[in-house]
């Protein structure tokens, strides 16, 4: 770097680091799975069977947690489904582990939520539909006395399972839709980012008058850019009235196969990159199991957490040597169980060792059925092509970093 950049005070910007600077959150307990900025980004997702399958839920559940899912939601209609949840508890103890769940309450599911909250870890409302008045077509406004009432009956409501969670040491998520606004916030602010985050304050300043700040906050959108306005206002209100709470990021109704996974990782990534989130779910139309590598993909690609091999390769292009897709394919079948490595192909000696230079280890075409292995930035050595993945193996189990595939 010269010294006039170094000096430049553009240069100094957090917008031009090459980390990711975490928005700093307060730490929130959910069964033992610790969220908040000193902790890694936790990965979610929500079983699909209904919770009153004991056995069906319980084993969607287990499949979910044994492959990364961190925390597992599952949904609570009625009373019959909180007491079911009660029941798939056991049987996680009984059968497998047990496994952080979050309850989702829905229309004024006092004595649900109340009930729930004896089993899992953390129960999710969903402000707009707490306290649920259907919506009256011929209304044209609110009165203040009317908003004064509404809140004093959301108040009353919500005190109970405030200090049922408070006195448990159990988390809450308010958990806001964009499509699920009350009548009265649309009246007030329309279908906004601003109102889904004065939706959300409304119950957070609740928690905090209640002493109860054991608090996850999502703000959920289908549009990805209604999505990162409302995270972006939500964190700078809550930091500006001192509230540090933690925030689970999610584009909802996402979608499924390529379109689902790149519109939510338009919308995930994109917040994390400037420092906000703090467990992440990828809502896709498909098998929950679906979501798992999505999450940690999303997260792997941002150096925020590293659950796999990183393998770096460039586009073929007419100076590739080699079958670039086939021999990254072979490279990967060999090596992808050695988490925690960065392994390059590159097609030619062109860009190769530049742009591989943060890699472990290098395999690069040098010549018509050449290959160069790197350590790092250091070529090794030459070989055939044909002798070029055996060759990286062994340059691996040399430096005594390879390990027997499970």
């Amino acid at each position: 770097m010269s010294a006039t950049m170094a000096e430049s005070p553009i240069s100094t910007s957090r917008r031009y680091d090459t980390q990711i600077h975490r928005r700093v959150t307060r730490t929130v307990n959910v069964g033992g799975v610790l969220i908040g900025s000193d902790h890694p980004v936790r990965v979610q997702s929500m079983i699909n069977e209904d919770t009153l399958d004991v056995e069906g839920a319980t084993a969607g559940i287990r499949r979910l947690h044994e492959i990364g899912c961190e925390i597992a939601r599952l949904t609570v209609p009625s009373l019959g489904h909180a007491k079911a949840v009660g029941e798939i508890c056991k049987r996680l103890k009984q059968t497998y582990q047990p496994v952080p769940l979050v309850a989702d309450v829905h229309h004024n599911g006092m004595k649900i939520a109340l009930e729930v909250a004896k089993h899992v870890d953390k129960v999710r409302i969903n402000p707009g539909l707490f306290v649920f008045d259907k919506a009256d077509p011929n209304r044209t406004e609110f009165s203040s006395e009317e908003i004064a009432s509404i809140r004093e009956r959301i108040a009353e409501n919500f005190e109970p399972l405030v200090t049922l969670l408070k006195q448990q040491d159990k988390a809450l998520r308010i958990g806001v839709n964009h499509g699920s606004l009350a009548e009265r916030m649309l009246f007030a602010y329309g279908d906004t980012p601003l109102g889904m985050v004065e939706s959300a304050m409304e119950f957070v300043r609740i928690c905090d008058a209640l002493d109860f700040h054991n608090i996850v906050i999502s703000m959920k959108a289908s549009r990805a850019p209604v999505m990162l306005a409302a995270y972006r206002l939500m964190a700078d209100t809550m930091d500006q009235e001192g509230f540090n709470y933690p925030l689970h990021l999610g584009v909802t109704e996402a979608g499924d196969g390529d379109y689902g996974r790149i519109k939510s990782t338009a919308g995930i990534a994109t917040l994390l990159a400037e420092g906000l989130g703090d467990t992440i779910r990828v809502s896709l139309t498909e098998a929950p199991e679906k979501e798992i590598p999505v999450c940690y993909s999303i997260l792997q690609s941002l150096g925020l957490r590293k659950t796999m091999v990183e393998y770096i390769s460039c586009p073929s292009c007419g100076r590739t040597l080699f079958n670039l897709e086939e021999v990254v394919q072979k490279v990967r079948d060999s090596t992808s169980h050695l988490v925690g490595l960065d392994i390059a192909v590159m097609g030619c000696i062109v860009n190769g060792p530049g742009e591989m230079a943060d890699a472990d280890y290098g395999y690069v075409g040098k010549g018509p059925g050449v290959i160069s292995l790197y350590r790092g930035r250091d070529e090794i050595r030459k070989v055939s092509e044909s002798e070029g993945v055996d060759a990286l193996i062994q340059l691996i189990k040399d430096d005594g970093r390879w390990v027997d595939p499970p």
